[in-house]
């Protein structure tokens, strides 16, 4: 089978390349010429564990293709994935802008029968907006049938999780489609992946409602951690014992500073702003917006208010600059409402990320970037831990202590055991913990 991939960013990337690694014939289109170029050279455009290896060995082995030419691409393909970007409006509505262009370009292409995909987040009632598109756009008169493929693919994971997921979900009004998508899925069938079949709006309110229960459990653990400070119990026990109740289960529920990246926030604000277009508070989801934001807040006020609000010459050390461990994405981390607060009341910023220096040097080129956590430890009054790697895990503390100025230390995703840190010198704070 011969398929399109129509957006070469992380879903397309990655969806591109796992497909191929299947064995199926895949093309990724791009209209960024530097970007197609720079993917036939096998370099990747962001950091994401073995996507590069599985790019570069697809395309040796001719199953793996990169072009600007999407009459090409559409001509030749039986399904074409839509997987450019819906980046949020002002008000957080989903902007379709890029999703509505390439369908019509897709129409004005088409040849044969197609199946057309929508692998990016999109709003309920997107699917057939994009067929009204195609209809009004085609040249003459060609079958094709409209299909929704949520992503559920997560940063620093993506690969393992398009190769094995929990779930593969596909909306679709046609069985002919239906049957095509299963076709291409086929190799998961061996692992024996749950499969969902639904209607297209199902399909589409689903990403929604999976990215707002995430962000829901992740507020609820970090109110909780708040309630746990006040009355002295510690957020990770409660965790764990939430976490074997099985109606519940034990993922999302750490304690930390708040979430971020590309979905959770987006997909969050997209949900509000399509059930108030029909008349709906989402009052929960709300909530969980609401306490995320407070809890970077707050966490960030126990820095302030540690030096009695006066950071002037105080320089502060950041260890972690991406959302999450495992990527370089810095959309909406927390890293960046930290140093921005820090950064007004005049306190130095030390940073150190494994990955995400770049990123956010576009950002903030006025704070000092260091080569690793001991480099950042020289001098610092203290070291805030905002995205738990795994070279944090395991630090040096004993050195740590040495490089210091001031032994300072808030670890905000939780990693070391407050007696032990306290134990050895350091003036430790955490989450959800006394």
């Amino acid at each position: 089978m011969h398929i399109a991939i129509i957006g070469t960013g992380y879903v397309g990337l990655v969806t591109g390349a796992c497909f191929a690694e299947f064995g199926v014939f895949v093309v990724c289109v791009d209209k960024d010429e530097e970007k197609i170029n720079k993917l036939k050279k096998g370099i990747i455009p962001f950091y994401e564990p073995g996507l590069e290896d599985l790019v570069r060995r697809n395309a040796k082995e001719g199953r793996l293709k990169f072009t600007t030419n999407i009459k090409e691409a559409v001509e030749e393909s039986l399904v074409i994935f839509i997987a450019v970007g819906t980046p949020p409006r002002g008000d957080g509505s989903a902007n379709l802008e890029y999703v509505e262009e390439v369908a019509k370009q897709i129409a004005e292409n088409m040849n044969s029968y197609k199946v057309i995909v929508t692998k990016s987040t999109v709003p309920v009632g997107t699917g057939f907006k994009i067929k009204e598109i195609i209809i009004k756009n085609l040249k003459k008169p060609v079958n094709f049938d409209i299909v929704s493929n949520p992503e559920f693919l997560r940063e620093g994971s993506a690969v393992e999780d398009f190769m094995r997921p929990n779930r593969v979900v596909i909306g679709a009004e046609s069985e002919q489609a239906i049957a095509i998508m299963k076709d291409l899925y086929r190799p998961l069938y061996l692992l024996e992946t749950p499969f969902v079949i639904t209607n297209i709006t199902t399909s589409e309110l689903i990403k929604y409602a999976t990215n707002s229960f995430l962000a829901t459990k992740i507020s609820f653990i970090n109110e909780i951690s708040s309630l746990c400070e006040l009355v002295g119990a510690n957020v990770n026990v409660v965790a764990k014992a939430l976490g074997l109740d099985g109606r519940i289960g034990p993922k999302f529920l750490h304690a930390g500073i708040g979430f971020g990246g590309s979905c959770l926030p987006k997909d969050t604000r997209a949900i509000i702003k399509l059930a108030e277009e029909k008349g709906l508070n989402m009052s929960i989801v709300k909530a969980a917006l609401e306490v995320n934001e407070k809890q970077k807040e707050r966490l960030t006020k126990k820095i302030i208010d540690v030096f009695n609000g006066n950071l002037k010459d105080k320089t502060i050390g950041i260890l972690g600059l991406s959302f999450k461990p495992n990527t370089d994405d810095i959309r909406e981390a927390p890293s960046l409402f930290v140093i921005k607060r820090l950064l007004q009341e005049g306190a130095k910023i030390k940073a150190y990320d494994p990955i995400a220096m770049d990123n956010t040097k576009l950002l903030f080129p006025q704070i000092t970037y260091c080569k690793d956590s001991y480099d950042l430890a020289k001098d610092c009054d203290a070291i805030v831990i905002l995205t738990e790697w795994n070279q944090f895990r395991n630090l040096d503390l004993i050195e740590l202590k040495k490089l210091m100025k001031d032994l300072f230390f808030f670890d905000f995703r939780n990693i070391y055991e407050p007696e032990k840190m306290r134990n050895l010198g350091f003036k430790y704070f955490s989450v959800g913990r006394v």
